[in-house]
């Protein structure tokens, strides 16, 4: 299945949770459609646990398949499955890219990278879903400071996660520690994530 290119409010509000991040794609609080403010449909346990995957997958912007190896990946390290997958899509390269506020959505993040901008500890890397390792140093290449788009996130930014330290004098970000799980998103329940591959 290839990634969703469609129209990201109408999934938002399809989905109930806001997948740019800023709440405007809820404005209006139902599903969309004629009949979405008076739909009343139960929900089988299946169809919570697709619901919750589907949340988390149009959230970090991944088709199924990688969705489902990192999801693997995370199931056979220690500890909790279900924590261990949300703290590997947190330590994806576009995903930090797009904490450290270099841009104003996930897939603006993913360009970025993709063209060639970003380095870790200071070699190019251009690919997405490259896991950053704790420790590493997150920068931007010399020719791409000055651009306009990564210069208009910037001073949009909102907030910076504690688990990153940034340096604004030399635009670069470290990711000092794994994040704790109450620093992601409430609006997820990975359990019924796990339940639902554990089928």
């Amino acid at each position: 299945m290839a990634r969703y290119t469609g129209p990201k409010f109408k999934l938002s509000r399809r989905l109930g949770i806001s997948l740019t991040g800023n709440g405007k794609d809820l404005k209006r609080p139902f599903p969309p459609g004629q009949h979405g403010a008076n739909q009343r449909r139960k929900v089988s346990g299946y169809g919570q646990q697709l619901l919750e995957k589907q949340k988390l997958r149009h959230m970090y912007g991944l088709n199924e398949k990688q969705f489902r190896n990192l999801f693997d990946r995370a199931s056979k390290l220690k500890g909790k499955s279900g924590e261990n997958f949300m703290f590997l899509l947190e330590s994806r390269l576009d995903n930090l890219v797009y904490r450290l506020g270099w841009a104003n959505s996930r897939p603006g993040a993913r360009q970025l990278v993709s063209h060639g901008h970003v380095t870790v500890n200071g070699h190019k890397v251009n690919i997405a879903s490259y896991t950053v390792q704790v420790g590493d140093v997150i920068g931007l290449r010399e020719r791409s400071r000055a651009l306009k788009t990564i210069k208009e996130a910037s001073e949009g930014r909102h907030h910076i996660p504690t688990y990153l330290d940034y340096n604004a004098t030399t635009l670069e970000g470290k990711y000092t520690r794994l994040p704790g799980r109450d620093e992601l998103s409430q609006e997820i329940d990975e359990q019924q994530i796990v339940e639902f591959y554990s089928r």
